[in-house]
């Protein structure tokens, strides 16, 4: 099986929606994923990622099931600290390193739930229930997370399925952390997933009888689709206004 975790194109943070250049990105994206042999798709409620799933879904006949959890991880962390964007910065993900990087244990998988920055943000709680709910549908498809592989249920053990999810970078880079087993800061602030890009999550079956599974990144925040159309990639979401 394989889970595709794609970010939304371009956005228009103010209306929830696409700029000119998300809706050429989204219709390069769509060129591209219906090669991908999608069997199911499931989107964010938010509007941008809605429109970026639109082309790929008028091309394939699919349907996408809304999942309210896909919808961004909520910003709201204070963190004192100013940047060029924002009179304080709210996003867990773009805090200044000197504000996180020296917190103890902040790179530990399961000891940087407990550090002061996070305490009553929420941020811990919502956590847990995006990868609970990702468990849950991740075992709709067969695959049961136990924690460091997957167990296979019966009739899946040659799955050729592949899921798409379409969603944003803060919620992305949540379920590559989940996934890996690694800090959630640490992914935040070290992996960017551009818009319109594509994160391939290939389930690997080993042994004969294909029971065991481990999830690996195949590709992370790939935009091939955006180079062969032409199409720049784009810095949303980044401090620095140029991708080099």
């Amino acid at each position: 099986m394989r889970v595709l975790i794609i970010r939304h194109a371009e956005p228009y943070y103010p209306t929830d929606s696409l700029t000119e250049k998300g809706i050429r990105e989204a219709e390069l994206l769509s060129n591209r994923l219906v090669n991908e042999h999608i069997d199911y798709a499931y989107v964010s409620p938010h509007g941008r990622a809605k429109m970026t799933a639109e082309p790929t879904l008028k091309k394939t006949g699919l349907k996408a099931s809304e999942l309210e959890w896909l919808r961004e991880f909520p910003l709201g962390l204070k963190t004192g600290f100013h940047t060029k964007f924002n009179d304080d910065d709210h996003c867990a993900w773009n805090m200044p390193p000197e504000s996180w990087v020296n917190i103890p244990d902040i790179f530990d998988p399961v000891k940087w739930r407990n550090a002061d920055i996070y305490k009553g943000t929420g941020i811990v709680e919502r956590y847990d229930m995006v990868c609970s709910e990702f468990d849950k549908l991740i075992a709709s498809h067969g695959f049961i997370n136990t924690g460091h592989y997957f167990k296979v249920k019966d009739g899946y053990e040659d799955s050729r399925q592949t899921i798409a999810l379409f969603c944003h970078m803060g919620l992305g880079n949540l379920l590559l952390s989940h996934i890996l087993g690694v800090s959630l800061p640490a992914v935040w602030h070290t992996m960017f997933l551009p818009t319109s890009s594509v994160t391939t999550i290939f389930m690997e079956q080993h042994l004969e009888d294909g029971k065991i599974a481990k999830a690996r990144i195949f590709q992370a925040g790939d935009t091939s689709h955006l180079l062969a159309g032409g199409e720049p990639v784009s810095p949303s979401g980044l401090h620095s206004y140029t991708i080099y």
